[in-house]
């Protein structure tokens, strides 16, 4: 080492291998301004919008393969060594989920295409979504706690500008409703981030996992508390969720799919990152409120999908419902609990996004929002109500469909706390009930939808038995928006017959959440623990 150079700078260079962990994020970032500057070349947004998409997907399964061979690996920019320098540290959750937000982007911006007309491309949409897709992909791999707060704020520029593409008004009221309660959620976080500073000195995470067990617990609870309710709001977790069923109905479909895919999901990872890895003594104490909001968010949640009429915001109900399913992990943070919570967000970026584009396919053939005015399309579409029902039974996590898996693992977690957990006996119980409750108000919510959508002969107070002759044919988009789904829910199908891979890779994952030693030592920081 040069004896001029301070020790807490790197001075030899990143090696090519660990490039990987930060190209996806630069490659979105790049991809976002490229296709700015083309957005009036038709076809060319789209074209370079897959591109990099394909590359960033590359990228992250070598990541990933990377990760299962040699646990967390870390890249840290600036050449100041952590906790100084930007830590980009990735283990196996942040390398899947991210993987799985970008296969779901690719999907969805094919679908979109059904919505576009020749000459759109002005509007910035493949660049937008290119730019949430970077803020997402930062939040699952970065390792430092303020930069987590600059991915949300990244996320929340480019979501806010894709809901009010179109300037609908319904768009505009869903906007000041999404965006208010987002930007308070980033505030609390921001203020959340200035306590710990404070407390610790230090927002990287292995650094706070380091130092945090000798810092004064009740002020490590406020802050635990603070992160909870700023990412309770990012998660719609009750009482917390009632801006997403408002929300999400409101853009083209597409977008739809792009939120309930990706966003609910980054504010649940982030839970599961803060509250389990890096503070799990603040999360103790914290544990009844947990179980509350997991048990209300199961229950209340498919009620509301029961109650609406609205497809769309039906689905809303149902996306909460599933953030209500990764809390139990939270509240029973044992290693199967956790590997259930994450199993389930990967599954959830899949098949929400694809429960949407589906919800899209069903408008356009109807014509319709609400499904009072929808019916017969069994009749005329037999492969859409296929994918719908699919994609419910997976939701509620019906066997042997992708979402069955991590539901077992939370009862399997459930169970075991209920039987072992003498003093906490009521938290497994209830726990339990509540998977089993909203495992049966799902398909309650999904198959009344599916009877009214597709298996009733018209629409409400009609009595023809006939196929409705104002149904709206596919054309050559609507035919690519179909395929598109049929091959994302093909793939959650195929997930779901074949699970070992995952259930192994997210066993290990939630081992390193529970136990951080390889990700504190991927960083560099384990030799200097106090």
């Amino acid at each position: 080492m040069d004896a001029s150079l301070p020790q807490a700078m790197i001075d030899t260079p990143t090696l090519i291998a660990e490039w990987v962990i930060v190209l996806p994020v630069v490659l979105a970032l790049l991809g976002a301004a490229g296709l700015l500057m083309v957005r009036r070349i038709n076809k060319a947004p789209l074209i370079g919008a897959i591109l990099v998409l394909a590359a960033i997907i590359a990228c992250e399964i070598m990541l990933l393969l990377d990760v299962l061979a040699h646990g967390p690996v870390s890249m840290t920019m600036g050449r100041w060594l952590p906790p100084f320098g930007i830590s980009l540290t990735v283990d196996l959750f942040g390398a899947a989920f991210a993987l799985a937000a970008a296969l779901a982007t690719l999907f969805i911006l094919i679908y979109a295409e059904i919505d576009r007309a020749e000459d759109d491309g002005k509007d910035a949409f493949h660049a937008m979504v290119l730019l949430l897709l970077a803020g997402v992909t930062g939040t699952f791999l970065t390792g430092d706690l303020f930069n987590l707060y600059v991915w949300f704020e990244v996320t929340l520029i480019a979501s806010f500008g894709l809901i009010v593409q179109g300037g609908r008004p319904a768009q505009l009221d869903a906007a000041v409703k999404y965006g208010f309660l987002n930007f308070l959620a980033t505030t609390l976080f921001l203020l959340s981030l200035g306590l710990l500073y404070g407390l610790l000195g230090t927002l990287n995470m292995a650094d706070i996992m380091r130092v945090a067990a000798v810092a004064n617990p009740a002020a490590m609870a406020g802050v635990a508390a603070l992160l909870l309710l700023a990412f309770g709001i990012k998660a719609a977790a009750f009482p917390l969720n009632a801006w997403l069923p408002a929300s999400y109905h409101t853009p083209p479909a597409a977008i739809s799919a792009l939120f309930a895919g990706l966003l609910t999901k980054v504010g649940a990872y982030a839970l599961l990152r803060t509250l389990v890895a890096i503070l799990p003594a603040s999360r103790d104490m914290l544990e009844p409120v947990l179980a509350i909001i997991a048990v209300a968010t199961l229950l209340i949640a498919p009620l509301g999908a029961i109650a609406e009429t609205n497809l769309r915001r039906a689905i809303g109900f149902i996306v909460v419902g599933g953030i209500g399913a990764i809390m139990v992990g939270l509240a029973i943070p044992s290693q199967t609990g956790v590997a259930g919570s994450g199993f389930y967000i990967l599954h959830a970026i899949l098949a929400m996004s694809a429960l949407y584009m589906v919800a899209g396919l069903v408008e356009k053939r109807t014509g319709a929002t609400d499904t009072r005015q929808m019916g017969g399309l069994y009749a005329a579409s037999a492969p859409l109500s296929i994918l719908f029902i699919v994609l419910v039974l997976a939701s509620a996590g019906v066997p042997p469909f992708l979402g069955f898996w991590p539901k077992l693992l939370l009862l399997q977690a459930s169970i075991a706390q209920s039987v072992t957990a003498q003093t906490q006996d009521w938290i497994g119980i209830a726990l339990t009930l509540a998977l089993l409750v909203n495992a049966v108000l799902t398909l309650i919510a999904g198959t009344r939808l599916w009877a009214h959508v597709f298996w009733r002969s018209g629409p409400e107070g009609a009595g023809s038995e006939h196929v409705r002759p104002e149904l709206v044919p596919f054309d050559r988009r609507g035919r690519l928006g179909l395929g598109t789904t049929a091959v994302l829910t093909a793939t959650i199908v195929l997930l779901g017959l074949w699970p070992a891979p995952l259930l192994d890779a997210m066993q290990a994952g939630a081992g390193d959440i529970i136990n951080p030693e390889r990700y504190v030592a991927a960083t560099g920081l384990a030799e200097d623990s106090p």
